[in-house]
């Protein structure tokens, strides 16, 4: 593993243990060598989504108000607290170690045991984010494809990009952990009947796509600066997976802010529904 000079850390604070003992090397070996499990757990997950409407078909709908309103609270905490403790490392580093660092250098991980330690549960939380689509199966809403593709996606591209400690992933973390944090909160809200304005879900969904765009502009200067020569802690594999990835992100959420917002056929039973873009099915299953 390459060593890069010791870089200044924002001033936490407040360090938990859980923070203060993190190891990266043990996750990084852990990751290394199971790699593959995302693709299991991808593989079961499509047979139990798509087995699941299959048993569903002839069977009522479950309600799962309840859980729904725990499922959607505690995954908008954890992406607040994500938020909260990665966002200084990530400004810290812009204002004090500049652009280039912050795309090309992984000191978030390598040497900030608090950011590194939620790029780790960043990372795992795609594991259990995959609950979203069981709510839509066991409730009967439609399953689109942006929303298995999605969570697929992101999964895979995750656990490989830590494996190689990704410099660019800085930013994709941070801009994650945000958008979900007002995100979750939304759908928490709406499962408890709720009803905050339209205009939310139509800002979380400009987020969504900002997010794509500012995935693809990082991408395409790490490519630039590899091209000449820079030292950049990203592989050219990766930025074509995070490329591809984020722009088919892009054209899939764009499709659907235009038929959300903009075509005009939406049914008027649906107007009040949330419909941000990371997951726009959503929108009727906490109705």
């Amino acid at each position: 593993m390459k060593e890069y000079t010791q870089v200044t850390m924002p001033n936490y604070s407040y360090v938990f243990n859980f923070e203060s003992d993190f190891i990266h090397q043990k996750t990084r070996t852990w990751m290394q060598d199971n790699w593959t499990l995302g693709f299991y757990y991808v593989g079961i997950y499509m047979v139990l989504i798509f087995g699941g409407q299959h048993l569903m078909q002839n069977r009522p709908k479950f309600e799962l108000r309840g859980v729904l309103v725990l499922w959607s609270t505690l995954l908008a905490t954890f992406s607040i607290m994500g938020a909260c403790r990665t966002v200084p490392e990530f400004l810290h580093t812009l204002t004090h170690h500049g652009l280039y660092h912050s795309v090309c250098i992984p000191s978030f991980i390598e040497q900030d045991k608090v950011s590194g330690f939620w790029t780790w549960m960043f990372v795992l939380s795609k594991l259990p984010e995959l609950g979203d689509t069981i709510f839509i199966v066991l409730r009967k809403q439609p399953l689109i494809f942006l929303h298995w593709y999605h969570h697929i996606t992101v999964l895979l591209y995750s656990w490989f990009s830590y494996t190689e400690y990704t410099a660019s992933a800085r930013w994709f973390i941070v801009m994650n952990y945000c958008v979900h944090s007002v995100m979750y909160s939304y759908y928490a809200l709406r499962a408890m009947r709720y009803n905050p304005p339209r205009q939310i879900a139509m800002v979380i969904t400009s987020l969504q796509l900002l997010q794509m765009v500012v995935g693809c502009a990082v991408n395409l200067w790490a490519r630039q600066l590899l091209q000449q020569q820079a030292e950049c802690h990203i592989t050219p594999f990766n930025i074509k997976l995070s490329i591809a990835m984020y722009f088919s992100y892009f054209v899939l959420f764009a499709r659907f802010f235009y038929k959300a917002y903009m075509s005009g056929v939406r049914r008027s039973k649906d107007r009040s529904a949330p419909v941000t873009a990371e997951y726009p099915l959503l929108k009727s299953k906490i109705q």
